[in-house]
């Protein structure tokens, strides 16, 4: 115990909160206040997974990062009414604490700009070319600029549906969780409830090799040696097994990597099935609204799709479609690919520092902004997910120098070196493969439909 204000504080230690880090028994520290959320997990919007891969901690910056200020008044619910006794706030924490205060008083947050408008109407026009280039023209090179369209807008909606999932970008919340199905499920056929899913896990455990669902690739990608080891995934349950199979596509992934990106969208899709239709017990909010938004885009693509006129078309236009929004699929694997990986659930007392070593940023000129849809500023965004896109260029210097003052690495490359930089790093892991004795034979056409790419 310990007097506060002429009343006895009930203290508990850091070791001691570690031990309350199971589904059944989940407290969290925020501030140095303890929290019970082990019921709250259960319905925590944000999914259970980020609170099972920071149980045990103190999570105060996580919480900062991902949470209005509107969230702090429903903290006192889940109060254990203990404090932590040997709490303590590291230097690169309180200045993170103090931009992300002064963003919020500036009111960066709420700010959306005209992002959203501008982008929807892009979006809407795009599609409209889409659908008359299929429709109204009988050449076969219209057709095939057609589906490099389709594939086009697919990029720019998957970047709405990549804001509307961290922040409103509609006036209230009702309205935003019908821009999340329509963004997500309609238009592109990926579910928002899977994306959530990983995309939170993500952000929380950033390039975690056995807790960051984005780096577990097995059996075609693998983007360290240590994956090699057969780590337990904490994401998907499942030991990621590497054997004969893994070790061949392994071997010869910085060769394969672009053409793997081009079809990747097929993985997305089987991800989407598989969690919307599974029985392993998870809960996954809003099912029935998701399965019906996957309907509707497994309604007009294929109806779009065969009103070509030859099979021949209707391939060249899927595969125009698949390889434009590949760009993107790349993208994302530049930001973490090439950038520090390591092995063990992420800690809440090291945010900063996790989020600056597992991510790289691709420098360009403001005119491409819309082409990456602002997430060219990966370390921007994993520090301040809430925040508008309109605004990451802006703060990039603060962010520059707040890593600058505290010694922490920010990783800028133009998008040919963040290239290079991935398939180094991919030829380095293939060449380390073909090295090893061959590991222990196992199929693994499963792992190769149960992990997403």
């Amino acid at each position: 115990m310990a007097e506060d204000g002429g009343m006895k504080k009930k203290l508990i230690t850091s070791d001691e909160l570690k031990k309350h880090n199971k589904p059944d028994d989940l407290w969290l520290s925020i501030q140095g206040k303890v929290y019970d959320v082990t019921d709250w997990a259960k319905t925590h919007p944000g999914g259970a997974t980020p609170l099972l891969n920071l149980a045990g901690n103190d999570v105060t910056d996580a919480f900062i990062a991902f949470h209005p200020a509107s969230a702090w008044r429903h903290l006192d619910r889940f109060s254990t009414g203990y404090h932590l006794a040997d709490s303590h706030v590291s230097a690169v924490s309180k200045d993170y604490r103090n931009l992300a205060a002064a963003f919020a008083r500036s009111g960066l947050f709420d700010d959306k700009g005209h992002g959203v408008l501008l982008s929807l109407l892009s979006i809407s026009a795009i599609l409209s070319a889409v659908v008359c280039g299929v429709l109204r023209s009988d050449s076969p090179l219209v057709h095939a600029l057609s589906g490099a369209l389709l594939g086009l807008a697919w990029m720019l909606i998957a970047y709405l549906g990549h804001d509307s999932g961290h922040y409103n970008i509609m006036p209230n919340s009702s309205l935003n969780k019908v821009a999340q199905i329509l963004t997500g499920n309609c238009l592109t056929g990926i579910s928002i409830a899977w994306w959530k899913w990983t995309h939170n896990a993500h952000h929380v455990a950033c390039n975690s090799l056995d807790y960051d669902p984005d780096l577990q690739h097995l059996p075609m990608l693998a983007v360290s040696s240590k994956l090699f080891h057969s780590l337990t995934s904490r994401f998907y349950d499942r030991r990621l097994t590497f054997d004969s199979l893994s070790r061949f596509f392994v071997s010869y992934q910085h060769f394969t990597f672009y053409p793997v990106m081009c079809v990747a969208r097929v993985n997305l899709y089987l991800q989407t099935f598989l969690l919307l239709f599974s029985n392993r017990g998870l809960h996954v909010p809003n099912r029935a609204i998701n399965i019906l938004g996957i309907a509707v885009f497994w309604t007009w693509f294929p109806l779009l799709v065969s009103c070509l006129p030859s099979w021949t078309e209707r391939a060249v236009f899927v595969l125009a479609s698949f390889c434009v929004c590949a760009i993107q699929h790349v993208q994302f694997c530049l930001n973490h690919f090439a950038a520090s990986v390591y092995v063990g659930a992420p800690q809440g007392n090291d945010w900063f520092e996790k989020q600056t070593s597992g991510t790289i940023d691709i420098s360009c000129s403001a005119k491409m902004d819309w082409f990456f849809g602002g997430l060219q500023f990966q370390l921007e965004h994993h520090l301040f997910p809430r925040l508008p896109r309109c605004h990451l260029r802006k703060i990039s210097p603060l962010v520059r120098e707040l890593c600058e003052k505290h010694g922490l690495p920010y990783v800028s490359l133009s998008f040919v070196e963040a290239n290079r930089w991935t398939l180094r790093t991919l030829r380095t892991a293939a060449l380390e493969a073909r090295e090893m004795a061959d590991p222990a034979s196992k199929n693994l056409i499963w792992e190769a439909v149960n992990t997403h790419g």
